[in-house]
This record gives structure tokens, C-alpha cells and sequence, in this order.
């Protein structure tokens, strides 16, 4: 049988994560979030990530310039101190971007679909922040839910879950009981967010950076199954530091769920190299080589 209580080590990063992020929550928004990136930027040597960011861009990107790693080195961790502190900001961050317009080739697909009440997958990545579109979407009308996977840190978990439920709800943890009532709600014309762009053990081996990338094929899989718009949305941070833009991309053509998943890597692909800083190069992508 399972233990789910949260271990001890789990409690106390826990802890110390939860006092940063209300020590973080007594400033300014304006001061707030430029402060968390560099709280984690700072600490990711220590954390691993720095390593990590310049191993991935290595395999994947060897011809880049020397400056341009180091300064990814910062700015990566930055991007992901800066997400974590609007997650937790709540309703400031939600008046922030529930009002921004939505643009992009598919934003028409997207809304069609809404109004007629059919069922949309959304292709996401760890690009931009990728819950201020959900926040946007869900402000006006458009039932939009999201799969998530419950972390190894159950303490962390546990009030993670809380903030990101505050933004939009419903979502659905990757078990048994969750998938059961993510497939009723796009029965009933609903919008799921499905990740598509970490490591998958068992996923197909796609490419993405031009290098063997294991890559679920739920979402489009799902798209199929479920006769679906498979479309890829974004939310790409400003030069500001503090403000997005929401752009949606036009829906993958159905064929079979391979090519589609791949199309989703080439499209989030393309989106990264316009904006290096904003995908999370920390993650073990490339866990097979």
C-alpha cells in the first residue's frame, strides 16, 4: 500500500519553499517578480539547473556562442523563479492577464469550437507561462481544463495544486480516476490542456531540437480518439519582464497520432528559438542519450 504522507526532507524543502514565497509575496508586483527570478537564478547552480541548461543547449545547440550560454544559464532559472511567483500571486496575477486578447491563426478555431461546444485538445509546453493562457481563457467563458501529474514531493504538491487550482479549474491528475473524468468532460465539449514536450519513457521517439526526443502521443492521440481540434497555444513573456502576449496556433490536421505529435514539436520548436530564455531547458528532455 502506498504511503502518502510526505516525508520528512519533503516537508522541510517544502517549508522553506512555501516562507520564500510569502516573504517574496509581501513586496510590490513589479518588485515581486523580477525579485523570485533572481532568487532562483542565484540559487541554481546549487539546485542543478545551470548544469543541466548548458548540457541540453551542448547537444542540441552546439554552435551557440559562448555568451549566449552563459547568459541562458541565468536567464532560464530566472524565467522559472518569475513563473512560480505569479502562480502565487493569484488574483494580481489573474487581473493581469484574464483581459488580454487573444491572437494567432488558430484563435478563430478556437473560439468556433467554444461556441459550438465541441471538444479541443490543447497542445502546451513549459514555454512562456503556460497558465496565463489558461487564466484568459477561462475568464471568458471557455471551459478549459488541465492534466497535470502529481509531483514526488507530496508536501509540495499538495499546496501547488491549490495555487494552480485558484487560476482555472477543473483539472485532472494522471490516474486512473482523473483520466475517467477528464474523457467526460471533453465528452460534454470541454477544453483539456495536454503537456506534450518531457521525457516520456514510453513515448515515440520524435525529434525536437534535431535530436531523438521520447514524446507522449496523448494529445494527439486523444485529438483522434476524441474527434477533436488538436490546437498548440502559447503564452510568450514580454520584454518587460511582467506582461504576455496569448497567441494560438492554427489546429494540427488530423492524420495519425506520429506525424501530428511531431508537428507540435516542430511548432513548439520554432517558438523557442525565437525566445531561448523562455522554455525550460532544465528539464532532462533528452534523458535517453
Amino acid at each position: 500500500m502506498k504511503n502518502d504522507t510526505p516525508s520528512l526532507s519533503d516537508r522541510l524543502s517544502n517549508a522553506v519553499f512555501v516562507t520564500v514565497m510569502k516573504l517574496v509575496q509581501m513586496l510590490p508586483y513589479e518588485r515581486r517578480i523580477p525579485l523570485a527570478g533572481r532568487l532562483v537564478s542565484r540559487a541554481a547552480p546549487l539546485l542543478g539547473f545551470t548544469r543541466r541548461v548548458r548540457e541540453n543547449l551542448a547537444l542540441t545547440c552546439p554552435d551557440l556562442p559562448e555568451a549566449e550560454v552563459k547568459r541562458l544559464e541565468r536567464a532560464v532559472p530566472d524565467r522559472l523563479g518569475r513563473v512560480l511567483a505569479e502562480i502565487y500571486s493569484g488574483e494580481e496575477f489573474l487581473a493581469r492577464v484574464r483581459d488580454l486578447p487573444i491572437e494567432g491563426p488558430g484563435a478563430e478555431a478556437l473560439a468556433l469550437a467554444h461556441t459550438e461546444g465541441r471538444p479541443v485538445v490543447l497542445a502546451v509546453g513549459h514555454f512562456g507561462n503556460y497558465d496565463a493562457w489558461r487564466a484568459a481563457l477561462s475568464a471568458r467563458g471557455y471551459r478549459v481544463g488541465a492534466i497535470y501529474r502529481p509531483m514526488n514531493n507530496a508536501a509540495f504538491n499538495e499546496q501547488y495544486v491549490a495555487a494552480i487550482s485558484a487560476i482555472a479549474e477543473p483539472l485532472f491528475s494522471r490516474s486512473r480516476r482523473g483520466l475517467a473524468e477528464m474523457m467526460k468532460f471533453l465528452r460534454d465539449g470541454g477544453m483539456v490542456a495536454f503537456g506534450f514536450d518531457q521525457y516520456f519513457k514510453r513515448g515515440a521517439d520524435l525529434t525536437f531540437f534535431g535530436q531523438p526526443a521520447r514524446t507522449p502521443l496523448s494529445a494527439a492521440e486523444m485529438a483522434l480518439k476524441m474527434k477533436a481540434d488538436l490546437i498548440p497555444v502559447y503564452a510568450i513573456r514580454q520584454k518587460d519582464g511582467l506582461s504576455f502576449r496569448i497567441v494560438v496556433e492554427a489546429p494540427i490536421p488530423h492524420s495519425d497520432a506520429e506525424t501530428m505529435t511531431q508537428a507540435l514539436n516542430d511548432a513548439l520548436e520554432a517558438r523557442v528559438r525565437e525566445n531561448m530564455d523562455q522554455w525550460f531547458w532544465i528539464h532532462r528532455r533528452w534523458k535517453q542519450r
